[in-house]
């Protein structure tokens, strides 16, 4: 096995300052995602959601990031999955993308419930085909025998919706949103003296710090 103390990355691409920064994070994220998307980064809307469990243990994966909206971020997913279930009992949760392209992270910490279910079947139904199907079939989270009963399964939702150009939205997948309380910019600089700029809501209002790093 490679030697991991010996991978190093020096980070020099751009610099990231309070007088030059955005008095609004959700604008901030706006204008760096923009620039993700122009350096084509891959999959610029993967992100890290954490969530904690019954046993106060986190537990995280990627999920894609489908809009913000009221200045909340939003994700679909599966409400009988592990991630649903953990936020059901605890909303907080945790959000992180990272551009390496950009040499570039942003964290999101905060609360996340349910969105309008009339925007999530308007959501669903514009889905590839596929995707649909795959949302009737899995039981998101759920121990299998194999993977032959999901390929089965496939084809019994195929038939059943058969004829029908757009699938209704099963009533156990639906969307959520995370209103954030925090917000930290982190760019990458040489010598490891990187930039963080972090954003806490207090009483409503976002006040911003320079971090150490």
């Amino acid at each position: 096995m490679h030697n991991l103390s010996e991978i190093r990355s020096e980070y020099s691409k751009a610099s990231l300052d309070v007088s030059t920064i955005s008095d609004n994070p959700i604008y901030q994220f706006e204008k760096w995602f923009h620039e993700a998307l122009e350096a084509e980064v891959l999959e610029p809307n993967a992100m890290n959601l954490s969530t904690i469990n019954e046993d106060n243990r986190p537990s995280s994966r990627i999920v894609l990031l489908k809009g913000i909206e009221q200045n909340k971020f939003l994700f679909y997913t599966n409400y009988q999955s592990t991630k649903g279930k953990e936020l059901s009992l605890n909303p907080a949760c945790a959000l992180t993308f990272f551009w390496p392209e950009l040499e570039r992270q942003i964290r999101i910490e905060g609360t996340a419930e349910r969105s309008d279910e009339a925007a999530a079947e308007l959501y669903f139904q514009s889905r590839p085909r596929g995707s649909q199907v795959s949302a009737w079939t899995s039981p998101q989270s759920s121990i299998i025998q194999s993977r032959a009963i999901l390929d089965e399964r496939a084809l019994e939702i195929e038939k059943k919706f058969e004829g029908m150009p757009v699938l209704p939205k099963p009533k156990q997948w639906g969307g959520y949103q995370v209103d954030p309380l925090i917000i930290e910019f982190w760019q990458g600089r040489p010598n490891r003296l990187h930039d963080r700029i972090q954003f806490a809501k207090v009483d409503g209002k976002w006040v911003r710090h320079r971090l150490a790093p």
